[in-house]
C-alpha cells in the first residue's frame, strides 16, 4: 500500500459513502498525526505504539485543543489504524487501547416556542419566498443542512406534504412536513419557476450552498430580535425538542431525524423543567400522595 492515508480516504468515500465534509475532517486530523509521527523520530506507522498515541493526545492538549477536538482526532486515528490492520498493513491497533478524554455533557441548543414563532414570522428582506421556505422546511422536518441543500424539486411532494431525503451513508428516508411549510414551498415555487433541478437556488441559478443556508438562518434570527446564535442545526434540535415536549415517541423522532442509534436522538432532545414536572405528575403513582396527618 503506497499511500495508506489515501487508501483509507478512498475507502471512506467509495465504500462508506462519507460526505466531502467528513473526508476533509479525516484528512486534516490524520495529516496532523502524520506530522507528529515524523517529528517524533518514528520511522513510520509500524513504530506507533500506545505511548506514541498518548504522546500525540498530550501534544494536542498542550496546543490548547478542547476535549471534543482531541476525542475526534483519536476517533479518526482509531478508524484509520483499524482499517490498516484489516488490510494487513499493521499487526495491531494501539489507538484502541487509549481512552478518549471525558467530555462534558451539553444540552442541545434549541429555541422555545415563542422565539421559534418570531423566527418564522421575521421579515425577509433578501431571499423573499425562498428564505421563508428554507426556515419553514428546516423547522417542519428537522433536516440536516446538508440534506436540505441536496433536495431536488422532484423530491418534494406537495400533495402528500413529504420530502424524499438522502441522508448520511446515502440512506434514504421520507420525511413529512406541515401545512405552513407546504404553503411556504408553494409560494417559493411560484417565485422560483421551473420544475426540475435543485430545490433551493442561489442568485446565479445554481444549487444553494450549506454556508449560504447558515447565513440565511442567522440573518433571519437577527431580524426576529433573537440575540443568541441560531444555526440550521439549532432548528433541527428545536424540531426534535418540540416533538418530544408534545410527547411524541422517541423512536419516531429517531426515524424522522435519520439517526441509526437512539442514543444520538436523545442528545438532540431536551425537556424543559415545566414539561418534565407535568410528565412526572401525570405518570408517577406517588406524585400526588397525601401527606401523613400530624
Amino acid at each position: 500500500m503506497k499511500d495508506p492515508l489515501a487508501a483509507f480516504l478512498r475507502y471512506l468515500e467509495v465504500e462508506k459513502h462519507a460526505s466531502p465534509h467528513t473526508l476533509k475532517s479525516y484528512r486534516t486530523d490524520l495529516l496532523d498525526f502524520q506530522r507528529f509521527v515524523a517529528g517524533s523520530g518514528l520511522r513510520g506507522l509500524s513504530d506507533v505504539d500506545v505511548r506514541a498515541v498518548r504522546a500525540f493526545l498530550a501534544a494536542l492538549h498542550t496546543r490548547g485543543l478542547d476535549p471534543a477536538s482531541v476525542a475526534r482526532k483519536l476517533a479518526a486515528l482509531r478508524s484509520w489504524l483499524r482499517f490498516l490492520v484489516r488490510r494487513g498493513v499493521l499487526a495491531r491497533n494501539p489507538a484502541q487501547q487509549v481512552h478518549a478524554p471525558r467530555l462534558p455533557r451539553k444540552l442541545a441548543s434549541f429555541l422555545p416556542i415563542d422565539e421559534t414563532a418570531a423566527l418564522m414570522d421575521a421579515p425577509g428582506e433578501h431571499g423573499g419566498a425562498r428564505d421563508v421556505a428554507i426556515i419553514e422546511l428546516l423547522y417542519a422536518s428537522g433536516l440536516r443542512v446538508s440534506e436540505l441543500v441536496g433536495v431536488d424539486v422532484r423530491d418534494v411532494d406537495l400533495a402528500e406534504t413529504t420530502v424524499h431525503v438522502l441522508g448520511k451513508g446515502r440512506k434514504e428516508r421520507i420525511v413529512p412536513f406541515g401545512t405552513a411549510a407546504g404553503r411556504a414551498l408553494r409560494d417559493y415555487f411560484v417565485e422560483r419557476g421551473g420544475t426540475a433541478g435543485a430545490l433551493f437556488l442561489n442568485r446565479r441559478g445554481g444549487r444553494l450552498s450549506v454556508r449560504s443556508v447558515h447565513t440565511i438562518v442567522g440573518r433571519r434570527a437577527r431580524a426576529a430580535g433573537i440575540t443568541r446564535r441560531v444555526s440550521p442545526h439549532t432548528l433541527r434540535h428545536t424540531f426534535a425538542t418540540h416533538l418530544l415536549d408534545s410527547r411524541a415517541d422517541l423512536r419516531m423522532i429517531q426515524e424522522l431525524l435519520g439517526h441509526s442509534r437512539l442514543s444520538t436522538t436523545q442528545r438532540y432532545t431536551h425537556i424543559g423543567s415545566d414539561q418534565l414536572m407535568k410528565i412526572y405528575d401525570a405518570a408517577h403513582p406517588r406524585a400526588h400522595a397525601l401527606a401523613p396527618s400530624r
